[in-house]
């Protein structure tokens, strides 16, 4: 049964940063793509950043240049490098993976960004 978890959310300050990682058990996925999306209170979960299994990104145009996806494929885990966070970026951070059929995903991990 394919799990993710999340981890490395907290309580922060403008301009600090954060790197979250995601642990993915049951089976293994080295060539499939990962994703990170966020959704903050009273919006849809929005796509953050997307890494596929040779190490490709693409970003949203709102993380693009502070967020960086990379993937540590023997540990079966990503990671969101999240740098100069703003009060804007806080929201429940979600990685999710697609193994067709199914889209499985974490149930995420609170990151809060204080002015």
């Amino acid at each position: 049964q394919v799990q993710l978890v999340e981890s490395g959310g907290g309580l922060v300050q403008a301009g600090d940063s954060l790197r979250l990682s995601c642990a993915a058990s049951g089976g293994t996925f080295s060539r499939y793509a990962m994703g990170w999306f966020r959704q903050a209170p009273g919006n849809e979960r929005d796509f953050i950043a997307r890494i596929d299994g040779s190490g490709g990104t693409l970003y949203a145009e709102i993380v693009k240049g502070r967020f960086t996806a990379s993937r540590d494929n023997a540990k079966n885990t990503v990671y969101l490098q999240m740098n100069a966070l703003t009060p804007e970026d806080t929201a429940v951070y979600y990685c999710n993976v697609r193994v067709p059929p199914y889209t499985y995903w974490g149930p995420g991990t609170q990151v809060t960004v204080s002015s």
